[in-house]
């Protein structure tokens, strides 16, 4: 899911008791690790809560390749959540929603870094300019 309001309605239905684990770690994961910056946009809501999910869930994700585009493409592994994460799981989620705001990153920005060339030709300009 895409959109802030689909993840944050998903984590408030985890938290209302109307989805199950399952469902919140496919939706968190989908979102942080399609959105470019793993969850840096949030400060390190999304993130707090991949910690939580890999510790628990450890391989739970399989990354393969796209064949119509750049990237790769996320499937999650059909495997229960350890019922012995899920109040800690949950007690995340709580805290990030009482901080409020959308839950998902922001877009990457698709902005080039500088190469080594034009770092090198702007600290020559810097030293001429002093």
């Amino acid at each position: 899911m895409s959109s802030a309001t689909s993840v944050n309605d998903v984590l408030e239905g985890y938290v209302a008791g109307r989805l199950t684990a399952e469902q919140v770690v496919a939706v968190v994961t989908a979102a942080y690790y399609r959105t470019g910056d793993g969850g840096r946009g949030r400060g390190g809501g999304v993130k707090a809560l991949m910690e939580i999910i890999e510790r628990a869930h450890p391989g739970f994700i399989e990354l393969s390749a796209t064949a119509g585009r750049p990237g790769f493409e996320v499937r999650l592994a059909e495997r229960p959540f350890p019922k012995r994460y899920e109040a800690e799981l949950r007690q995340a989620v709580q805290a990030l929603l009482a901080g409020g705001g959308p839950v998902a990153t922001r877009p990457p920005s698709h902005v080039p870094r500088p190469g080594l060339f034009s770092r090198i030709i702007r600290a020559i300009r810097g030293v001429f300019r002093a």
